[in-house]
């Protein structure tokens, strides 16, 4: 493989990675939010209304920004009746073809992302419920998230193809 391919793929690797390693901890932070709304709801008898909410923003944040990782530990979900009987070559070709649908699945969400932020950011959108908070946060995540998927998918087909032609690049 070319040497520009090697480092896109190294650079884009090693961002996807900080990113997971350091969203993987906001499953902590939910998990504490929403411990807070139990003990304020049932021992304090002061419910506190944005703590689901935001525990929903938090998970949200969480898988987006996550995804570009789950794909480099293979740990997204996928079909394995027939793909897990084929050798590690004849996965990396399918994966080669199925790439070109994923990544046109993720332009697809990110352009519909984008103008969902646009417009959050023009008509300063919040949220329709007692806490009313800002959408733009976690629609700027959404857009960052998509678009780390998409460096990583492209990184992904490169490591198939190598894969698929005999060579490994990671």
């Amino acid at each position: 493989m070319p040497k520009f391919i090697v480092l896109y793929v190294k650079y884009v690797d090693a961002i996807s990675i900080k990113i997971g390693r350091a969203v993987m901890y906001l499953i902590f932070v939910m998990i504490g939010v929403l411990l807070l709304g139990a003990l304020t709801r049932n021992v304090l008898h002061m419910p506190l209304s944005w703590t689901v909410e935001m525990a929903q923003f938090i998970i949200t944040a969480y898988y987006i920004a996550g995804g570009a990782y789950s794909m480099i530990l293979r740990e997204h979900v996928r079909m394995d009746l027939i793909y897990e009987r084929f050798s590690e070559r004849n996965r990396a070709k399918v994966d080669v073809i199925t790439t070109f649908f994923l990544v046109f699945y993720l332009v697809t969400l990110l352009i519909g992302s984008i103008s969902s932020t646009m417009y959050a950011i023009e008509y300063g959108q919040r949220n329709f419920s007692q806490w009313n908070p800002s959408m733009i946060p976690i629609k700027i995540i959404m857009v960052a998230g998509i678009f780390l998927m998409i460096l990583e998918s492209v990184a992904v087909f490169f490591k198939d193809l190598a894969i698929a032609k005999g060579i490994k690049i990671s």
